[in-house]
């Protein structure tokens, strides 16, 4: 009987470890949460849709993407926030916050709709490690906030 209850607890406490740590790494990859939410608004993730809630995680290389009617707001780690607006598909490619190691990165696209920006703190110290790519250009961030509206080119 002693020699089943020490394997037992061992396999106990590795399978304890292995769910401990499997929720540190996934907030690791936190880059940011959902602040607001209007209509249909969706976070993709490898493939897999998701309904957009207030207070659910953002990753880096997730589609963020709103309905006709939606609209999204996301507050990132470094405290730059974004709305995107109806009919709108952006998504967060290069994202590294480490201010002590002079380790900065904000890298995204948008592929249509509306986004105001508002930079936070990577910006303001390293203002050319910001980017936004569009179809048909790169926007570099020196300011603190603007707008973009990319629309559907009717021919």
């Amino acid at each position: 009987m002693r020699v089943g209850i020490l394997i037992i607890i061992p396999c106990f406490l590795v399978a304890v470890m292995v769910a401990g740590s499997g929720f540190s790494l996934a907030e690791d990859r936190t880059i940011g949460y959902v602040r607001k939410v209007e209509g249909p608004a969706f976070v993709v993730r490898h493939g897999s849709r998701r309904t957009a809630s207030i207070g659910y995680s953002v990753f880096m290389d997730d589609l963020l993407t709103t309905g006709k009617t939606g609209a999204m707001g996301i507050t990132f780690k470094d405290d730059t926030m974004i709305s995107i607006g109806p009919d709108t598909e952006f998504v967060v490619d290069e994202f590294v916050y480490q201010p002590r190691e002079n380790d900065l990165s904000f890298g995204s696209k948008m592929m249509r709709g509306t986004l105001h920006f508002v930079s936070g703190t990577i910006a303001k110290l390293s203002p050319e490690s910001v980017s936004v790519k569009t179809p048909v250009g790169t926007i570099g961030i020196r300011g603190t906030r603007f707008l973009i509206r990319i629309e559907e080119n009717k021919k």
